[in-house]
């Protein structure tokens, strides 16, 4: 029961933390060692490999949130009549929303940058980077970065203001920006992209659509590859408390969600540029001190 409370905790903290551009690792890092599983060498009933698995495929829950309230605008088959008749198309091709596939086509030129070093060097940078002091830096060199860009943005009007408007090489630039995300836990994937596409011109509601979308393929291959390397083997406890995560996560998602696309409509990303550098530097010296 104990460790199924603490999924429920990991849970809330995913889905708050993964949407936010505040780094959903770095906080799950930092929660691990105040509240970690315990594995089976400790007498616990999870392994020691549980947790490295558990934080990644945990996002999906959060995943899904995006999928059910953005069910309309990502899915690119228009399967009433009338959805067919808005495309405009005759025989098969009506049944094709021709502007979502286009959409589909710039994020998965977005995610073949994070894929390729991803898939060829994931646990080369695990082992390099993941770790409280590499997680701490990340939290507050990108949290500089967001209060800087914001005030070089001020006064500025963004050349993109709308989803249709991002180009291949928009989009390209885009993942070029989460690949930093991959390589250094604590960036933030959300903070690294919407950080790129501030830099290039996207608006603040764009560019956290954008990277809203650009979580599902991404997150979802993730995903796989943990499970994959993990193995099929789970426990009962260990099902259990991935299953338990996930859901909480999803539901505390959707929440957040709703509450982020409000937010940017009328404020910055400023505060959460702060947020970070406080909370870096909160991760140093616990860290520092408990060594």
């Amino acid at each position: 029961m104990i460790e199924i409370i603490k999924a429920i905790i990991y849970g809330i903290v995913e889905g708050i933390t993964e949407w936010l551009p505040i780094s959903s690792t770095g906080h799950l890092i930092l929660l691990e060692s105040l509240m970690p599983f315990q594995t089976t060498a400790e007498g616990g009933a999870v392994s020691e490999d549980f947790f490295g698995m558990f934080d990644v495929v945990i996002q999906l829950g959060a995943i899904l949130a995006v999928v059910v309230l953005f069910w309309s605008r990502i899915w690119p088959f228009a399967l009433t009549k009338r959805e067919r008749e808005q495309e405009g198309g005759t025989g098969i091709m009506s049944w094709f929303k021709k502007d979502i596939w286009v959409l589909w086509f710039k994020i998965l030129v977005s995610c073949v940058p994070a894929a390729v070093i991803g898939i060829l060097f994931d646990d080369v940078f695990d082992e390099l980077f993941y770790n409280p002091t590499s997680v701490a830096i990340a939290l507050i060199v990108f949290g500089v970065a967001f209060i800087v860009i914001e005030n070089w943005n001020r006064g500025r009007h963004p050349r993109v203001r709308a989803l249709s408007q991002i180009t291949y090489q928009t989009a390209l630039l885009i993942g070029a920006f989460q690949l930093i995300a991959a390589v250094f836990p604590g960036t933030s994937r959300s903070g690294a992209t919407i950080v790129g596409a501030l830099l290039i011109g996207v608006s603040r509601t764009v560019a956290a659509e954008y990277t809203f979308f650009l979580a599902i393929p991404v997150m979802f291959g993730a995903s796989l590859l943990k499970i994959v390397k993990f193995g099929f083997a789970f426990t009962s406890l260990e099902l259990t408390v991935l299953l338990v995560g996930t859901a909480v996560s999803f539901l505390v998602s959707l929440f957040v969600l709703r509450f982020l696309m409000g937010y940017i409509k009328k404020h910055n990303f400023k505060i959460f540029g702060w947020y970070r550098i406080v909370l870096g530097i909160v991760v140093l010296l616990y860290f520092g001190l408990a060594a």
